[in-house]
C-alpha cells in the first residue's frame, strides 16, 4: 500500500499540465528479486520518479521505457532477465538473479485504481490484463464483490470469480484467460490496507515510533488524557491526535484486523483499563511497554475481575514489546518495535536471515514469487536461499 499512497500524493502536487508521467508495476517474478509481485514506481518525463521496482538494476531501463509509453499513451510490458548466464547483464554485480515482468502504463489509466485503493482502507481486489491490445484493462473489486472501478465488461466476464477467491487465498499471481480465439494475460493482485498505528500514551518516547511508522506509509493515531502531550509540534507526521478519556478508546478509534495497538503512556492504570478496552477489538497485535512483571499483575487484577484472557487474547499481546536487539534509547526502542508490528503482520519469526535455508520472499509451489501478505497464518514456502 505504501507504493499507492506515494503515487497519490506525487500525483496530486504534479502539474500534469506541464508533465507526462508512467506507472510501472511488477507483474511476476521467477528465482531471486529486489522487489515483490505488486511493487510500483511513478516515473516523471523528466527522468524523475518515486517508488521502486527493484534495487536499482530495472529503474534505469524503466526510465527509457516508460519515455515510450507517454509517446504513445499504450501500455507495455517488458521482461528483465537478471541472470548471470543472461545476455541482458542487468543484474551482474547487483545480487540480482531472477526474471521479472514489469508492465508500465500511462499514469492516466491507473490512477482511478490508486485513489480508489487509498481511499478504502479495506482488501480489494485488482485485475490488469498486462499485455497484448487489451494490455492495462483492469477491475477493481471489494469483498462484497462491488465493482469500484473499471475500465469495461470484460474482465468482469472473465476474471471476477477469480478475484473473489483472492479474498480467502491472499495469493497474488498471473493467469491467462480465454474468450473465443482470443487469450488475456491477466494479473490478479490482492490489495491490502496499510498497517493502521494507535499509540496510547503521547511521551517522548513515543515520538520515534510515530515517526518510524509513518516513514513506512502507516497510518498513525496518537491519544493521551494529557493535552500537553499531544501537541501537534511533538507529532507533525501523525494521522490523528486525540485528546480521549481510558473509557471511550473503543468509541473513538476504528480498531481492525490492520490495526496495531501501542500501550506506552507509563501510567500504570491507563495502560490497564485500555487494554481491557482494546482485548476484545479486531486488532491482531497489542503492545504494552513495561516489563513482564507490569503485565502480569494486570493479569491477576483482570482475574480478581472474573475476566480470564483466551489463549487466543494472550497470543495478541505482546509485553515486553518488541523484537530483542538490545534498544535502550527511544529511537533504537523505537525500531525494536516497529519491527515486531511487521514481523507479526507479515507472519514472520524476526530471527536473522542468515540463518534461513529457503527464500526471503514466498514462492509458489512453481517457484513464482509471491506478493507478500498482512497476517496470513500459511507458512513460508521455502526452497534455495534468495533475496
Amino acid at each position: 500500500m505504501k507504493d499507492f499512497t506515494t503515487i497519490r500524493n506525487e500525483y496530486r502536487k504534479t502539474d500534469w499540465q506541464q508533465r507526462k508521467g508512467a506507472v510501472a508495476t511488477v507483474i511476476k517474478v521467477h528465482g531471486s528479486s529486489y522487489r515483490s509481485p505488486g511493487a510500483r514506481m511513478l516515473i516523471w518525463d523528466d527522468g524523475r520518479w518515486a517508488g521502486s521496482i527493484s534495487g536499482g538494476c530495472l529503474e534505469g531501463d524503466a526510465l527509457r521505457k516508460a519515455r515510450q509509453v507517454m509517446r504513445e499513451q499504450k501500455s507495455l510490458t517488458v521482461t528483465y532477465d537478471t541472470r548471470e548466464e543472461s545476455n541482458q547483464n542487468l543484474g551482474i554485480g547487483l545480487g540480482c538473479n531472477g526474471v521479472i515482468d514489469v508492465l508500465i502504463q500511462p499514469v492516466e489509466q491507473v490512477m482511478p485504481v490508486v485513489e480508489k485503493a487509498v481511499e478504502a482502507n479495506r482488501p480489494l481486489a485488482l485485475a490488469t490484463i498486462f499485455d497484448g491490445p487489451s494490455a492495462g484493462e483492469f477491475l477493481l473489486l471489494d469483498g462484497a464483490g462491488e465493482t469500484l472501478s473499471s475500465s469495461g465488461q470484460l474482465l468482469q466476464r472473465l476474471a471476477q470469480a477469480d478475484l473473489m477467491s483472492l479474498f480467502l487465498s491472499r495469493k497474488s499471481y498471473a493467469k491467462m484467460f480465454e474468450e473465443g480465439i482470443h487469450q488475456y494475460p491477466v494479473f490478479l493482485e490482492l490489495i491490502q490496507p496499510a498497517p493502521h498505528l494507535i499509540l496510547f500514551g503521547g511521551g517522548f518516547d513515543a515520538r520515534p515510533v510515530s515517526q518510524l511508522a509513518k516513514s513506512l506509509g502507516w497510518q498513525v493515531d496518537v491519544t493521551d488524557e494529557c493535552i500537553a502531550h499531544i501537541a501537534p509540534v511533538f507529532f507533525p507526521e501523525a494521522d490523528k491526535l486525540a485528546l480521549c478519556q481510558r473509557e471511550f478508546v473503543d468509541r473513538d478509534f476504528s480498531i481492525t484486523g490492520y490495526t496495531a495497538c501501542v500501550l506506552m503512556s507509563h501510567n500504570y492504570e491507563y495502560d490497564r483499563d485500555v487494554l481491557r478496552k482494546i482485548i476484545f477489538s479486531d486488532a491482531p497485535y497489542i503492545g504494552l511497554l513495561g516489563p513482564r512483571k507490569r503485565f502480569d499483575k494486570m493479569l491477576a487484577e483482570f482475574r480478581q475481575q472474573g475476566l480470564t484472557l483466551t489463549t487466543e487474547q494472550l497470543h495478541r499481546i505482546h509485553s515486553p514489546i518488541g523484537l530483542d536487539i538490545g534498544a535502550e534509547a527511544p529511537d533504537e526502542i523505537a525500531v525494536s518495535i516497529i519491527a515486531e508490528i511487521q514481523a507479526r503482520f507479515a507472519n514472520r519469526s524476526g530471527g536473522f536471515l542468515k540463518y534461513h535455508s529457503g527464500p526471503i520472499h514466498q514462492r509458489s509451489a512453481t517457484g513464482e514469487v509471491l506478493k507478500q501478505v498482512f497476517l496470513s497464518d500459511e507458512p513460508e514456502q521455502k526452497t534455495a536461499t534468495s533475496r
